[in-house]
This record gives structure tokens, sequence and C-alpha cells, in this order.
């Protein structure tokens, strides 16, 4: 009981005023998730143009907007080795995008007695009675959770016959940010746009964020994860390790391995000359005339 006294006195209790930052990175977090989920490998090597018409007035809060939106379902296109076209006139498929879904919502949960002023209302109604202070919150554990949810779906048919060619089914995601405090000790952070579980002020910090990889699919092209960092080589993913900074761009002609550094010119020459031997003088064979004297042809 001592120690865990002490605890509270070293590291106390904190209060959040502010929840613009946690609110932008909730909702950019649903995004995320809702467009990592499309896979648009079955149009690879195609040209392609996004139409975005039913994303131009969707608003949300700060930065995650429509404009957000369509960056990040642009970056999945090219990913998954689409031929990106300006307009739409150039491409042989049109994808057309929309959102469902795009906002967030606010929960607190107490575990005890919340703060309330049921004794100063109760007060009120007996005449000259004194006003009587709020009652202040008793708990055990408060909770604060903020979910967003966003829902993002796709189709594409072609630009000329009109017909039909892929959609992407309608799904949905949803991210959450935690605040808890025990016993007065808080807030520890969590949820699913945090790496770690951390306890706000102090070094303390345990788990670790589950990454959710792209879905499976019978493709030649591999799946690029739309959260991770990724190199391409001719527009084709690239995991192999690079250990050369010229090879993180993997951005040479021929081949799919890292290229090569050029040797310096002098070296080229002293190894052509050491590999090449001088060759000897052509002879001119001798051959006898008719008389039997030697002759040179």
């Amino acid at each position: 009981m001592l120690g865990l006294i002490a605890t509270m006195a070293v590291i106390g209790c904190g209060t959040t005023k502010e929840h613009q930052a946690t609110e932008q990175l909730v909702v950019s977090d649903a995004v995320d998730k809702s467009i990592q989920d499309l896979d648009f490998r079955p149009l690879s090597g195609r040209k392609v143009y996004l139409d975005a018409s039913y994303l131009r007035s969707v608003k949300g809060p700060g930065f995650v907007n429509a404009e957000y939106v369509i960056s990040g379902l642009r970056q999945q296109i090219l990913g998954a080795g689409c031929l990106m076209q300006d307009a739409a006139n150039e491409a042989e498929i049109i994808i057309e995008a929309r959102i469902g879904a795009l906002g967030s919502d606010d929960h607190q949960v107490t575990y005890g007695i919340p703060a309330n002023n049921a004794f100063n209302s109760a007060a009120s109604a007996i005449p000259n009675a004194p006003a009587l202070p709020m009652l202040p919150e008793i708990s055990i554990a408060r909770r604060e959770a903020r979910e967003a949810a966003a829902k993002i779906a796709a189709f594409a048919y072609d630009r000329e016959t009109r017909k039909p060619i892929w959609q992407s089914g309608v799904r949905h995601a949803v991210a959450t940010a935690k605040d808890t405090w025990v016993m007065g000790i808080g807030p520890f952070q969590g949820g699913t746009i945090r790496e770690k579980t951390k306890l706000v002020g102090s070094p303390i910090h345990f788990g670790h964020r589950s990454r959710k990889s792209s879905p499976a699919g019978n493709f030649e092209r591999p799946a690029v994860d739309y959260t991770a960092e990724t190199r391409f080589n001719q527009g084709w993913p690239e995991f192999a390790d690079a250990t050369h900074g010229h090879a993180m761009l993997a951005s040479h002609e021929e081949g799919n391995g890292p290229e090569l550094p050029t040797p310096p010119a002098d070296s080229e020459a002293s190894s052509e000359s050491e590999a090449t031997p001088t060759e000897p003088a052509a002879t001119v064979a001798e051959t006898p005339d008719a008389a039997g004297n030697p002759n040179s042809r």
C-alpha cells in the first residue's frame, strides 16, 4: 500500500485539454485501414483513371478530407502496378470511388461514482437552503475512448464499352484511441493509433501495435502494404534488402538486383590491357616456285 501511494505521489495524474491531434490521427488511421483493404492488382498493367467526382464534397476533421482520401487511393492504385492517367480519355479503365462513412465518436466510462450535482439539486427544493458543492468524482478507474470509422469502396469499368470489370466490395475500418486512469494514475494511452501503450509523462510503455498485412490473392505481382515503406524497381515492388544507398532507389534499367558502382576509367583501361594480350604480327607463308626457289606469297 505504501508503495502504491509512493508511486502515485511520484507519477501523479494528468488531464488532456485538447484532442485535435488525437481526433485527426484516429480518423486518418481509419481511412488508411480502409484503403489498404482495396486490392487493385486485378487491374495491374492497365491504363486507369481515378474518377473522384463523388469524393469532392467529403469534409472531415482538419486535414482528413476528400483530398487525403484521393491521394491515398492514387498511392494504392500505383502500388498495384496500374498506369495512372491524368485524363479519362487517355485511360482504358475508369475507377470510380466513393466514401460511405467518415467520422468519429467519443465514449467515457467511469468505474465508480462520477461527478454530479445531485445534492445541490435536492437542496434547491428546500426554501432558504444553502447551495451545496458538486460531488467530486470517486472512481477506481476511468476510460475515455475515441473511435473513428471510414468506409471506402471502388469499382472499375471499361471506358469505351462501359462494361464492368472489377469491384472492391464494401467494407469499413475502425480506428481507436484510448486514455485510461487507474486509481488516479494516468492517462495510459493506447488504441490502434499508438505503437505501444504508454503512460503520459513517463518512459513507461508496454505492448506493441498489431500491423495488418495486405490482403492475400493469387496474383503474380506481390501485394504492397499501404502503410509500409516500399521501394519500386521499374514499377515492381522490391522487397530485397538494399545495402547501398543507390540501390534503395531501385531505378536501374536492367535486372532486379542492386546496380554495382562503376569502376574508375584508369582501372578499366589497365584491366583491359592485362586481359587482352597483344597479337603477334601476321606472317606470310613462303612456298617454292616452279624452279624450286622459295617465293613469298
